[in-house]
């Protein structure tokens, strides 16, 4: 198991270029589909923990999945896999830095890269919204969230803080008057 952990987010962190973001559609199929680690409904649970913790988003990922799957030393393992590619790169790049980036071939290779990101970002982001709570409250919320970030450049972090206490306040007001939603569904656990 803690092999398995470390060579998926091995290969997670090698092979997957601009950040956390564009690493959610890997996760989910490695730990989802493949390992069953998780369920796939689990893993807007894991993005939503990993952004609203202190650090990058892949290495929260992998360190709340690796203790998911096998407590500490998942934990580490998995970050650990995670984090190895990028510092091999990096102290690789870092020593040839000078001569590296003045090269055409690497400055259309990285143009390309770029342009594959923005897709995987995309592609976590429909993923994303596919597995959020329905309903018109998550909208606004959304929406809100969205342009306050976006047009008032609200802090994203007091963004995340004021979503999170709004999802709290309804919540804890559902269940003192008793009512048996989902936060924002409109529909009562169960399905019905």
């Amino acid at each position: 198991m803690l092999k398995d952990l470390f060579l998926c987010f091995f290969k997670i962190g090698a092979f997957t270029f601009g950040g956390g973001y564009a690493m959610i559609p890997l996760i989910c199929r490695e730990v989802a589909e493949k390992h069953k680690w998780m369920e796939e409904k689990d893993i807007l649970e894991v993005v939503a923990i990993a952004e609203s913790s202190p650090g990058p988003i892949a290495i929260n990922a992998a360190t709340f999945v690796g203790y998911r799957a096998a407590g500490f030393w998942g934990a580490f393992f998995a970050t650990l896999g995670v984090v190895l590619p990028s510092f091999v790169i990096i102290t690789v790049i870092a020593k040839i830095l000078d001569g590296f980036q003045n090269y055409r071939v690497v400055r259309y290779a990285f143009f390309g890269i770029r342009a594959g990101v923005v897709a995987l970002i995309v592609k976590a982001f429909i993923t994303m919204y596919q597995k959020r709570p329905k309903g018109w409250l998550t909208y606004v919320v959304a929406a809100a969230a969205f342009c306050l970030v976006v047009f008032v450049k609200l802090n994203a972090i007091y963004a995340i803080l004021i979503c999170a206490a709004l999802g709290l306040t309804v919540t804890l007001l559902n269940r003192k008057y008793g009512k048996n939603e989902e936060l924002s569904s409109g529909k009562e656990a169960g399905g019905k």
